[in-house]
């Protein structure tokens, strides 16, 4: 999931990180990739219109390996 879809989403950075439980500061440190705990909370919060790949991770995490 992509922090500029979710900043979108809920319309600034500070409703985003009150949606993800936590500070506005580490939604900064997030760069472009919501970590994915993070993103599949986000999901659920928002019934499936921000959407959550476990493939997609998994498939990041390969690409550095």
């Amino acid at each position: 999931m992509l922090k500029d879809d979710a900043i979108k989403f809920f319309g600034s950075k500070t409703k985003l990180a009150e949606a993800a439980g936590v500070s506005q500061a580490s939604v900064s440190r997030w760069g472009h990739v919501i970590p994915e705990r993070r993103a599949a909370r986000l999901e659920r919060l928002t019934n499936g219109e921000l959407k959550y790949d476990p493939a997609w991770y998994e498939n990041r995490s390969t690409d550095a390996a």
